[in-house]
């Protein structure tokens, strides 16, 4: 039974799944919105999102833990001191998942990932 199991394995081991994530939300936070496979998409909106709930946050724990989750110290300031303070209203859903069609070689359906504005 899958109680409480949440997230998609993406057909990778966890440390390379973990890498993956992290790269995306990298990408998300620099780039502002990314296309990829809707499946990782997904899973990169479960990674992004509490992140950007410690960035509303704003104290010295938070930034830790931030950090702790996202290693890049430029992009978790770029949380911290841009993207947060335009949610601080907002309760959540930061991020919107828009289907954009297939992929060619693979027929993956993919997505486009952005914060919302």
């Amino acid at each position: 039974m899958r109680h409480g199991v949440s997230g998609n394995r993406l057909g990778r081991k966890p440390a390379h799944r973990k890498a993956m994530v992290r790269n995306l939300a990298t990408s998300l936070v620099d780039n502002g919105r990314i296309e990829t496979t809707v499946a990782r998409a997904k899973q990169l909106r479960m990674f992004i999102e509490p992140i950007v709930t410690l960035g509303k946050k704003g104290d010295l724990a938070a930034r830790r833990t931030a950090l702790s989750k996202l290693p890049n110290i430029k992009i978790v300031h770029k949380i911290f001191d841009e993207i947060a303070p335009k949610f601080k209203e907002r309760p959540g859903g930061y991020t919107r998942i828009i289907k954009t069609g297939f992929r060619q070689g693979d027929n993956a359906s993919m997505a486009i990932i952005e914060f919302v504005d």
